[in-house]
């Protein structure tokens, strides 16, 4: 259970005397103390990293994983993906990880990593005034507005990157997770006000924010005429659908375009390029929806497997990948071959990976109300059941 300041409020009671709510104060940030101590040791690093509590904020275990962001943080301003911040560091690790701060390769916006740690830290000035915290945030300000390219989009990796790294990245909501985090640094939203950054810092949100909206619309795949979805990655210089991981190929990618629907929806008074690609996106989902079946998991020879079965009650699904040719679901191993069914690719691939979703079903009634509330004249009809 995530502890909050409510409960502990709860188990410690109430006093109307001075004398004793000084003494229960003092229990009280013992309690936190040692109650954060604790949940730092059973919860995961993103779960830690993620805390939204202010309470949390106020103890000595959040000024701990603090500090160890600060020494995490590259010089470039960004931070590494996958390595547990949380964990207590020896002196000796904590050496090793101040000889990586001259990295160049590592800084990263892919699995929550930079706008994860940023928050963290905002929220952490926010209860303690501590400038360092401010001045951090700063630096990883900086560093998210030196990797956007001039056409809006954002690399998985930078300053130095290779491969799939240099390519406009959507996957894993990357390129959406700076978004959100510029568009509330700009609105001023919370964590992100109280001076966390300077009035030329946040004009320049405002810049970044839209060049990222003018990259989503351009690189949006057009079929036939008619906007439809995205890729996890497009090129950064001919905005093309383009390949990542060998069993990533150049596709219409169901999962991380509600992604972008959302962000677009979101936007206030929406103009006719947002209507268009909003409407364009939603009739792609209901194009391709998938029902009638569901994905199962299940045991086989002491092992957990997963298979797509028929299953009339099913909600709806949306594979995560369909062909830019034929606009038919795939699936694809690491020889990097498509095939047409799940059980077709190999056994490593088939379960490590998301093949099927139903992420797009929660757009449905967001659109409503994003058409109601725009009076969005020539809103789309949909034709199935998204129950």
């Amino acid at each position: 259970m995530v502890f909050s300041f409510k409960t502990t409020r709860r188990l410690l009671g109430n006093s109307g005397s001075l004398l004793a709510v000084r003494g229960r104060a003092l229990a009280l940030a013992v309690f936190v103390a040692a109650c954060f101590s604790l949940q730092a040791q059973t919860l995961t690093n993103d779960q830690v990293l993620q805390q939204k509590d202010s309470a949390f904020f106020l103890s000595a275990e959040a000024r701990r994983v603090g500090e160890q962001l600060l020494l995490y943080q590259r010089d470039t301003g960004g931070w590494p993906k996958n390595v547990n911040m949380v964990r207590p560091l020896t002196s000796e690790q904590q050496d090793s990880v101040r000889r990586q701060k001259v990295r160049l390769d590592d800084s990263t916006i892919d699995n929550k990593a930079t706008t994860m740690q940023m928050t963290f830290l905002a929220r952490l000035f926010q209860q303690t005034h501590d400038n360092r915290y401010r001045e951090s945030f700063r630096k990883a300000m900086a560093f998210l507005f030196s990797g956007q390219y001039d056409n809006g989009g954002w690399p998985q990796f930078w300053p130095k990157n290779h491969h799939y790294q240099v390519h406009i990245t959507y996957n894993d909501n990357a390129m959406v997770n700076v978004l959100k985090l510029i568009r509330d640094v700009m609105n001023g939203s919370e964590p992100y006000g109280n001076g966390l950054v300077d009035s030329q810092m946040r004009e320049r949100t405002a810049t970044a924010f839209n060049k990222g909206i003018d990259c989503i619309l351009a690189t949006q795949i057009v079929v036939n005429g008619e906007p439809t979805v995205w890729c996890q990655q497009h090129d950064a210089v001919t905005l093309q659908p383009a390949k990542a991981r060998a069993y990533e190929l150049p596709s219409l990618c169901a999962m991380e375009s509600a992604h972008l629907v959302i962000m677009l929806m979101q936007i206030p008074t929406p103009d006719e390029r947002i209507v268009r690609a909003v409407n364009g996106a939603m009739k792609w989902y209901d194009d391709h929806m998938i029902t009638g079946y569901r994905l199962e998991h299940f045991w086989a020879n002491g092992k957990q497997d997963v298979r797509i079965v028929r299953d009339d009650d099913a909600g709806p699904l949306w594979a995560r990948f369909y062909d830019l040719e034929k606009g038919e679901p795939f699936f694809c191993d690491r020889d990097g071959k498509p095939k047409r069914r799940l059980e077709d690719i190999g056994y490593e691939r088939r379960t490590g990976y998301a093949w099927y979703n139903d992420k797009p079903k929660e757009l449905y009634s967001m659109y409503e109300m994003w058409a109601e509330k725009n009076r969005i004249a020539n809103r789309v009809s949909f034709i199935h059941n998204r129950q």
